[in-house]
């Protein structure tokens, strides 16, 4: 006897070929969208505006500004404090902007590795 499963169950090679070309289109979107990623630059602002930061997506610096009125020779641990902080809210606004924007083609799915 022989059992049949409901239509769309199974498939066979159709339906497996069908899911790699699925994947395959995925997996360039994510690509594009994380070389758009890369590209953004994002500027953060810590100590009320006495430190300015810029960021790009790959999370590399390439703009410190600091207001002359923070810098304090005595003073040296407070402004690390502030830098600090700004490099790691920049940091994390990376990460979660390239996550969200990621989880909209990945459909919440998590994929540990990929981006």
């Amino acid at each position: 006897m022989k059992s049949r499963l409901p239509e769309g169950y199974g498939g066979g090679p159709s339906s497996m070929q069908g899911m790699i070309r699925q994947a395959q289109k995925m997996q360039e979107q994510m690509a594009a969208l994380q070389e758009e990623l890369d590209a953004r630059e994002y500027e953060i602002k810590a100590g009320g505006g006495a430190v300015s930061l810029t960021i790009n997506g790959k999370k590399e610096v390439s703009a410190l500004e600091i207001s002359p009125e923070i810098v304090d020779p005595d003073d040296i641990e407070t402004l690390s404090d502030i830098i600090i902080a700004a490099v790691n809210e920049a940091i994390k606004k990376v990460e979660d902007t390239n996550n969200e924007e990621m989880s909209k083609i990945t459909g919440g799915m998590s994929m540990p590795g990929v981006f």
